[in-house]
């Protein structure tokens, strides 16, 4: 339930921003943690640690950023919200206040989606292995399918008969551009049209309504390059008696954690392997602080060149053709924080800091991929005498010498204390709870939907 908090003046709590890889942060989420962080301690020592705080206006704010381009554009549209990038049943409670659909890759993921009042018809279901189940389901709700290979278009076809009822089943057809050849996801050319033949041969059970690609990175130059690929097997697939009226370009729009400058200095002045305990750098990391912005990126997208004299913002509406996005990360972009408690210190043999915290990094996860989160925590002090400053690296708190939240040497301002909270910002998209698990059984994070109507009322409720 909704609760008034004490002023910062009535608490003992000190908040250390960072000064190197200093997050952006959402305001309504910046003003509970400068002005209120004795909430947080509140929080954190009735729900455990860590902790994810989960904000849905967020969401929406994002969703309504990406709409207004598309608007602006007057392209026709569609967005699904990659269910992937978080766990948090609000997210897609916001996706259906949004009036957005939901990208899902599990029949789990759709039952979720489905009970956070996303209509079936909303829903696009991508990945490779879908099972007989998760087909049928998708097919009783409406939703669009998209086909990744002859194989699961023949298998498709074999649970039709097992279902009752009008309705054709919905199909987009899953191309793998040029550039991603050696992806084992996706039909060429020649799988693709006979994929497209198969399909004029039985109307009377698909629904075919068009094309569908996801590519790794960030670049929207990629995607505009596949977007002109996919054209081809439009006008292939109106030749041959079809109806292809949407393309799906998938996701991939980028976020921005920390001011671009700011990244550009950390990677040039503080990025090498004195600055990690381990003595190495990652080889790649996520762009945290990324040139562009998800609205931007779009602009660019819809503004490149399709062919002479016409944009692909252009082509979409000549053509009446459905611009769809399956965005995950960026419209969760500022949408949660992590709280992590610190248990203690240790000095190490090489004159090395260790902060140890009641948590792990399955619920961080980036260095289980061999890299950084590249955002530095917020440290709430519980303690009212300052500590000298440190340079520390922190790990979690199991028994794996690998469970490590950042092999990074953070500077401190005053060295972390037990009970003192380190706040991680914006980990809503892949980060918190990826990889989350019972290791020595203790118990999943709590997750908590965190919405503010003034400043100083929060309401926060379970988020199952």
């Amino acid at each position: 339930m909704p609760t008034t908090n004490k002023s910062a003046v009535e608490q003992p709590y000190k908040v250390h921003h960072p000064e190197i890889l200093t997050p952006l942060i959402d305001p309504v989420i910046s003003t509970l943690i400068n002005k209120f962080p004795n909430k947080l301690a509140d929080l954190v020592e009735q729900q455990g640690s860590p902790l994810n705080l989960v904000w849905p206006h967020a969401f929406e704010l994002n969703t309504q950023a990406l709409l207004n381009v598309l608007k602006q554009y007057q392209v026709p549209h569609a967005i699904f919200y990659g269910a992937k990038a978080n766990k948090s049943q609000s997210m897609l409670g916001a996706a259906a206040n949004s009036g957005i659909g939901v990208d899902v890759s599990s029949i789990h993921e759709l039952n979720a989606a489905l009970r956070a009042g996303v209509p079936g018809t909303k829903i696009c279901a991508t990945g490779p292995a879908k099972t007989a189940v998760f087909h049928q389901a998708l097919i009783s709700a409406g939703s669009l399918i998209c086909v990744d290979s002859l194989e699961e278009f023949d298998h498709l076809h074999s649970v039709i008969p097992t279902q009752t009822g009008p309705t054709k089943t919905r199909v987009l057809l899953r191309y793998r551009p040029k550039s991603s050849q050696n992806s084992r996801f996706g039909m060429g050319s020649q799988e693709l049209l006979q994929c497209l033949q198969r399909l004029t041969e039985k109307p009377e059970l698909f629904h075919f309504e068009g094309f569908h690609f996801h590519l790794g990175g960030y670049g929207f130059e990629s995607r505009a390059q596949a977007f002109r690929e996919v054209c081809g097997f439009i006008e292939a697939a109106r030749e041959m008696g079809l109806n292809p009226q949407m393309i799906d370009i998938g996701g991939g729009l980028p976020i921005r954690y920390v001011e671009p400058e700011t990244y550009a200095q950390f990677l040039q002045n503080d990025n090498n392997p004195s600055h990690y305990y381990n003595q190495k750098v990652p080889a790649t990391y996520y762009p945290y602080g990324s040139e562009l912005t998800a609205t931007q990126w779009l602009t660019l997208l819809l503004e490149a060149e399709h062919s002479l004299g016409l944009s692909i913002a252009n082509y979409l509406q000549t053509q009446n053709i459905t611009l769809a996005l399956e965005p995950g990360r960026s419209l969760v972009d500022q949408a949660a924080i992590s709280i992590f408690r610190v248990t203690r210190s240790k000095q190490l043999a090489d004159n090395k800091t260790v902060i140890f915290v009641e948590g792990s990094s399955f619920s961080a996860c980036e260095t289980w991929f061999a890299s950084e989160y590249l955002v530095d925590p917020i440290l709430v002090s519980t303690k009212q005498q300052p500590h000298a400053p440190i340079q520390a690296y922190i790990a979690g708190h199991s028994c794996l010498d690998d469970d490590v939240i950042t092999h990074r040497l953070i500077n401190f301002a005053t060295a972390p204390q037990a009970g003192d909270l380190l706040i991680y910002i914006n980990t809503a998209g892949y980060q918190m709870d990826l990889l989350e698990n019972e290791f020595h059984r203790h118990p999943l994070p709590r997750r908590l939907m965190a919405t503010c109507c003034t400043e100083g009322n929060y309401a926060f409720s379970p988020d199952y």
